[in-house]
């Protein structure tokens, strides 16, 4: 009876340690991720993130020439600090994974979301992301100033066939800025947040459908949702893709408008060009991926095993 529980007890010690396998390594994730947010929040600090630097300064340059654009281009300007949407979004992607890990989905989607903090949190990858605010704000000099990391409006926009909407155009999509809301027909509308909504004023509409189809290059749409988009963001974007779809039907061919990646980057860092290779929101994580290769290299080991034992016995 003893020896029975005693391997009872060990059955069940084995089988505890494989389940907790992928939670070691969350745990272990969520440590590196809060080390380099934090760390990447010091180099905002510090000044020591180039591009956000430079959107300080871009915003500063055109509130002389334009004042009345001073409070968006002030709120523009926020993001080359903690307290701006793409930063906030990663420390608050961080606290909901450690705290309301259930939100995140499951044990596998949780590795996923923890491995994407911390390539998020690489400050080339976040130095990269700040180029959309930037060119922006380029869009609005009248030419003063130059983009960075894209090539010229006239340039992308032919290359995509795309439709100008205008000014904070890099923006929309792009949820740390807005969100797309229903009218009362049912359409998909670009609604901004706070102070962006003076975009509003100085911009036509944005419908969703249109967008899709129609929308040009920047650098969240095609090179950084998959690493600046919560997994619940991402979800919201997904449905709205299958709604719409549903909502005009095959006849007029409707694609999610991240069906295609748009041209128009003209340089990147290495961690960009990866991040752009990866599969958007696969929800399966490194680890995963490892775990996967590494039976199936054990499995074909087997099989070449196995054939080749029953090969010899057949002579």
């Amino acid at each position: 009876m003893k020896i029975k529980l005693l391997l009872i007890f060990c059955f069940a010690f084995v089988l505890s340690g494989c389940g907790d396998e992928r939670q070691d390594r969350i745990d272990s994730n969520i440590k590196s991720a809060d080390y380099l947010i934090n760390n990447l929040g010091q180099s905002l600090d510090g000044k020591n993130i180039r591009n956000a630097m430079l959107l300080e300064q871009y915003a500063g340059l055109l509130a002389s020439d334009k004042p009345e654009l001073k409070p968006l281009l002030e709120q523009l300007s926020r993001d080359a600090t903690r307290d701006g949407p793409t930063y906030q979004g990663l420390v608050q992607r961080l606290k909901t994974v450690r705290e309301q890990p259930q939100v995140i989905g499951d044990i596998e989607a949780q590795v996923y979301e923890t491995e994407t903090l911390i390539e998020a949190s690489d400050p080339a990858l976040f130095n990269d992301a700040l180029s959309d605010p930037i060119n922006v704000i380029a869009d609005m000099s009248d030419g003063k100033l130059a983009r960075i990391n894209a090539i010229s409006q006239q340039q992308s926009l032919a290359a995509n066939g795309a439709e100008d909407n205008g000014a904070g155009s890099q923006l929309v999509g792009n949820p740390g800025y807005g969100q797309w809301q229903n009218n009362s027909s049912g359409m998909s509308f670009w609604h901004w947040y706070g102070m962006y909504s003076m975009f509003s004023a100085i911009t036509n509409p944005v419908r969703y459908d249109r967008w899709s189809s129609r929308r040009d290059y920047s650098y969240y749409n095609d090179v950084g949702r998959n690493r600046y988009t919560s997994p619940q963001q991402a979800k919201s974007q997904n449905d709205l893709a299958t709604k719409t779809k549903k909502q005009f039907g095959n006849n007029r061919g409707f694609q999610s408008p991240y069906a295609k990646s748009k041209t128009g980057a003209s340089a990147m860092s290495n961690s960009s060009r990866q991040a752009q290779k990866s599969t958007p929101f696969s929800g399966r994580s490194s680890y995963s991926k490892t775990r996967s290769q590494t039976k199936a290299a054990s499995s074909f080991r087997n099989s070449k095993t196995t054939s080749s034992r029953s090969t010899r016995r057949g002579k």
